[in-house]
């Protein structure tokens, strides 16, 4: 095998296939990235048997033929190269590939291509297709909230799922519930999934090379499709709260705040205190502001005053301050609801019109 490829475009691959190599299997070729040179270009996968990635790219193939090499010192040795022509050829003799470019040269030891997994081949029976831009938002405002506990998988997912009017993607960690909707036209409905937050937050961070992603599913596996990308993924198996019934349908106060105002108010008041420690809101309908305070026993007090527009009674409720910034950094409104019925039930923080999220948040005891 030889061939030569453009140093830029090699590390966009690279970096790329890089999200799904293993790095913890007792399976050395799994570390690896597969390369298959062939027509007009190459052929790069990687896989840890939950995951699998492949990536088309051009290159001038002057001979075919396939390789294996160890993904972490190639992305390694790829990023401190100069920026040129990149050659690869490979030394079936003694197992060897010679990468060089310019005046540098490395040969490096190769793993057996016959030994590396072939990729799935995935019978989907559901597909969408969203723009990348509406679906990497969605990702960012919900994957922040699955949970870290793998004893509970399905809390580590994100539910994928088609409504009447579009895409819908919900988390929660029992502490917290967030839910993002976008319209998109022509969806079919009947498509759901849970899919690993990990993984949904690696496919959105993929550079924006197309317009729109295709979302497949198969009966055990999720397919994203996204121009020279194929990025596949098990199915988390289980059933998904019933996260609407945590949902009320009415509320005793609603409270209009600006989102940067009200953002900055909590990250001020919350400096004196730990991640865990509440932050308090009273809230005043004659007034028409609301006390923000917290309290720390080793280091003492912080409080602001936020002008507010309130609807219904006067009301007082705590929560977790991290949780609370981590639902008002993903709205993307200039100004943020606040639902609340009492103190000891969950507080609802919704965006303004223009766009459809909703954060609940669990309420600390006062």
């Amino acid at each position: 095998m030889r061939f030569n490829i453009n140093k830029s475009e090699l590390l966009n691959a690279l970096t790329i296939v890089a999200k799904g190599a293993s790095t913890r299997s007792v399976l050395p070729v799994l570390s690896g990235v597969y390369i298959k040179a062939e027509g007009a270009g190459l052929t790069m996968q990687t896989t840890d048997l939950e995951r699998s990635i492949r990536y088309d790219v051009m290159a001038l193939v002057e001979e075919p033929g396939e390789t294996v090499i160890p993904e972490k010192l190639l992305l390694d040795i790829v990023k401190n190269l100069p920026d040129a022509a990149v050659e690869f050829k490979t030394n079936e003799d003694d197992g060897t590939v010679s990468v060089s470019c310019d005046s540098a040269s490395y040969v490096l030891k190769t793993l057996d291509p016959e030994d590396f997994p072939a990729f799935p081949n995935v019978d989907v029976k559901n597909r969408i297709m969203v723009p990348f831009s509406e679906f990497c938002k969605m990702v960012k405002r919900v994957a922040k909230v699955v949970s870290k506990d793998q004893s509970r998988i399905v809390m580590t997912g994100v539910l994928i799922s088609t409504t009447e009017s579009g895409l819908r993607m919900v988390a929660t960690d029992s502490y917290r519930l967030a839910i993002c909707d976008v319209a998109a036209p022509g969806v079919e409905e009947g498509f759901e999934a849970i899919v690993s937050g990990a993984f949904l937050q690696e496919v959105a961070s993929l550079p924006a090379l197309a317009d729109s992603i295709e979302i497949g599913l198969s009966e055990n596996q999720v397919v994203f499709e996204f121009q020279k990308m194929v990025l596949i993924n098990r199915r988390i198996e289980g059933n998904f709260p019933n996260y609407r019934q945590l949902i009320p349908d009415t509320y005793v106060t609603k409270t209009c705040f600006t989102t940067s105002d009200l953002i900055t108010a909590v990250r001020r008041v919350s400096l004196i205190s730990s991640p865990t420690e509440p932050v308090k809101f009273d809230i005043n309908k004659d007034a028409k502001n609301a006390i923000v305070t917290s309290v720390s026993q080793d280091v003492g007090r912080a409080e602001e005053i936020l002008p507010c527009e309130v609807a219904g009674d006067n009301a007082l409720i705590a929560f977790n301050h991290q949780y609370v910034l981590d639902g008002l950094t993903s709205v993307g409104t200039s100004q943020v609801f606040l639902e609340t019925q009492s103190s000891l039930k969950p507080g609802i923080f919704k965006s303004a019109e223009g766009e459809n999220f909703l954060y609940l948040v669990m309420p600390v005891r006062i």
